[in-house]
């Protein structure tokens, strides 16, 4: 008898224990799961101190014409040092979907060919023609030019001299800076890092909800 009493003891506190899991995972009391496919809150990120606005000055297009940098601020701006003949090169397909998937709702990507690491071709009709025939690019290109060093044009030398994690030169092509709609950096991708990746479009996502 003693015996039966203490098995329909322990199936009793077995039942409540179930129970009271059950109500935790359906969202009970004090507890809260998310539900499968709800989006995961992220946060625009922020420039750290003595970050800078860089989009000042103007520099070529890949059709000779004089641009302001300052024409792109008030939009989210992902900069990127490009080249034709690098491993990383199919990137400007990821780049291109990128550009078409945010552009009506103010992102722009500013791309720069750039020979610094030696894959890039020879003339800026050739780069324009490569990119266009090949990976359908619309975003804009700008003229070849230094990106590193002591010729680096006057963009890629503002992004040098920010803190490491938003700016520093590119160490190889398809390095990729993200600036907020004040023209200040606050992320940097290196070149293994895919366009399309979450931690990219979600920073993307989270400056454009922002407003200036």
């Amino acid at each position: 008898m003693f015996g039966e009493m203490l098995n329909m003891r322990r199936g009793l506190l077995f039942a409540l224990a179930l129970v009271a899991l059950v109500g935790a995972g359906c969202g009970g009391a004090g507890t809260r799961s998310a539900s499968v496919g709800e989006p995961v809150p992220v946060t625009a990120p922020e420039p750290p101190t003595g970050a800078t606005p860089v989009l000042t000055g103007s520099l070529q297009d890949i059709d000779g014409t004089q641009q302001a940098l300052a024409s792109y601020t008030g939009k989210v701006v992902l900069v990127v040092n490009t080249a034709s003949h690098c491993g990383f090169t199919p990137q400007y397909k990821g780049l291109e979907a990128l550009y078409k998937q945010y552009a009506s709702k103010g992102f722009v990507i500013l791309g720069f060919p750039s020979n610094d690491f030696r894959q890039e071709l020879a003339s800026d009709s050739d780069v324009k023609t490569f990119c266009s025939t090949n990976y359908g690019v619309t975003f804009p290109l700008f003229a070849r030019t230094s990106v590193t060093g002591p010729d680096a044009n006057s963009l890629f030398a503002a992004l040098a001299k920010e803190p490491d994690a938003i700016g520093a030169p590119p160490t190889w092509n398809f390095t990729k800076y993200l600036l907020n709609r004040s023209g200040e950096p606050v992320a940097r991708w290196d070149s293994n890092v895919e366009p399309g990746t979450p931690e990219v479009t979600r920073s993307i996502e989270a400056l454009l909800a922002q407003q200036t």
